[in-house]
């Protein structure tokens, strides 16, 4: 049986944005390593993931854990998977991973990033955001 999950790994691998919206609850809460706040709503995370798949070079999926969590946003305990993946940002190497929150439904509801290193960090952030402002999802700084 394919989950959702298994979807959404295939979406990123085929960088199918398409596939991806299907994926996504209409409210869902995307937190990144390089924001305070989440990225809130299908619209903004489908153009954060355009960004994303723009930046990343040599993107790759290397593990999956499967078990539930507490979301942030409301506590409750959900179905969740934590994908590890590699990929490179302005010449530096980034190890991560994601956090994937379903609900009832199967589908992604909350999703939290975490990569190191610090450097990693910042060259990732400030790729997303030159990303964020040509597509004009956020303000120029």
């Amino acid at each position: 049986m394919t989950t959702a999950v298994d979807r959404f790994r295939a979406a990123v691998d085929r960088r199918d944005l398409d596939a991806l919206d299907d994926l996504f609850t209409e409210d869902i809460r995307l937190y990144s390593p390089v924001k305070f706040t989440p990225f809130e709503g299908r619209p903004m995370v489908l153009g954060l993931f355009g960004v994303l798949l723009r930046t990343f070079e040599d993107f790759r999926y290397v593990g999956e854990f499967a078990g539930a969590s507490q979301t942030t946003a409301d506590g409750t305990e959900a179905p969740s998977a934590v994908l590890l993946f590699r990929a490179t940002v302005g010449g530096r190497e980034i190890h991560g991973i994601d956090l994937l929150h379903l609900d009832d439904d199967g589908r992604i509801k909350e999703f939290t990033v975490m990569v190191r290193p610090a450097s990693a960090v910042q060259a990732l952030g400030e790729a997303v955001l030159v990303g964020l402002v040509a597509d004009g999802l956020a303000p120029a700084p």
